[in-house]
């Protein structure tokens, strides 16, 4: 690992004021988890760490029924399982908190931490850049080992897939992000908050480099019924191969709005507006939840060695679907 200057600020403010306006300088830590195996392999090479986990205001899990769940920066995976509100009315994040297993992620991977993770994709952890280029230009993905890459949203010149095992749930759910820096504070819906890089040293969300998350707000979900449904090589220490959650309300017993989103399919959470429009008017049973699994991959294409996730995604939509029918959270 490089030598790098450490700063550990206790404001926000003093936060953004020792983080430069330029990527590949600064770095934040929080939980470690994510930044340090980037360090130990030299992809980030930051002249500056600033650690914010002595921001106090960053902390902690909050509840109103007219405001919803608010969500600090650094509060951990494992406040999210100790949350009563979140087990109970926010069932779809309760889920993706419990597939993360190891126990030492849960106790220091960080909320805003998994927002913000870089993609897992071997070739960018390899040091070949986020989108992954020979030195001629062309694309390390498409005729190389691709079996973990994106079965959506993978026209190029973005194929990782998005690596947050929470966004999908949040996303789902109508989360927004506030964000803190220079100019202040701002506000971004979730939804938005993640881009695909079409240039090398372009990131893959909506953050500047002198900004930080301070907070994730969820709204009431007073009527919503919500799941996650996940698939993963390994019950261990791994990361799914394919993620769907779904919120719906219903009206009647059938399906009056409903959002599907579907995660480590697409360089940035995938929302599935196919199976939304299959869904509208039906009750949720085993014939509608295969529909809906179906319609949700009507646009995948594989790679060529990731076409099992297809399945995979499909297989996602429909369980997540049945979870709700069987009970779901209220």
């Amino acid at each position: 690992m490089r030598a790098f200057e450490y700063a550990s600020p206790v404001t926000k403010e003093q936060v953004v004021s020792l983080l430069a306006p330029q990527w590949g300088e600064t770095e934040v830590l929080a939980g470690g988890t994510d930044l340090l195996a980037l360090m130990k392999d030299d992809v980030v090479q930051p002249r500056r760490v600033v650690n914010i986990k002595e921001v106090k205001e960053l902390r902690g899990i909050t509840y109103s029924p007219g405001q919803g769940l608010r969500i600090g920066a650094l509060a951990t995976i494992q406040d999210l399982l100790d949350s009563a509100v979140v087990a109970r009315s926010y069932r779809a994040l309760a889920q993706a908190a419990e597939g993360i297993t190891s126990p030492q992620i849960r106790n220091m991977g960080t909320v805003a931490g998994d927002l913000c993770q870089r993609p897992r994709c071997w070739y960018y952890r390899a040091g070949y850049g986020l989108l992954a280029r020979d030195e001629k230009g062309a694309s390390l993905v498409e005729k190389g080992d691709n079996r973990y890459h994106a079965i959506l949203g993978n026209s190029g010149p973005a194929y990782y897939v998005n690596p947050s095992s929470l966004a999908p749930a949040l996303v789902a759910m109508g989360a927004r992000v506030q964000v803190y820096g220079p100019q202040g504070s701002r506000e971004i819906p979730l939804a938005k908050f993640y881009l695909t890089p079409r240039a090398e040293g372009e990131r893959e969300y909506d953050l500047k480099p002198n900004e930080i998350i301070t907070s994730i707000a969820v709204p009431p979900l007073a009527g919503m019924k919500n799941a996650t449904y996940e698939v993963r090589q390994r019950e261990a220490l791994d990361w799914p191969l394919a993620t769907a959650s779904v919120v719906v309300r219903m009206n009647g017993g059938k399906v009056e709005d409903a959002r599907v989103v579907m995660g480590h399919v697409a360089p940035v959470p995938w929302r599935s507006t196919e199976a939304e429009r299959f869904l509208a008017g039906k009750r949720i049973d085993e014939e509608t939840a295969q529909g809906a699994g179906n319609a949700a991959v009507e646009q995948a294409k594989s790679l060529g060695r990731n076409g099992y996730k297809i399945q995979l995604a499909r297989t996602s939509v429909k369980r997540a679907l049945l979870d709700i029918a069987r009970g779901g959270a209220k």
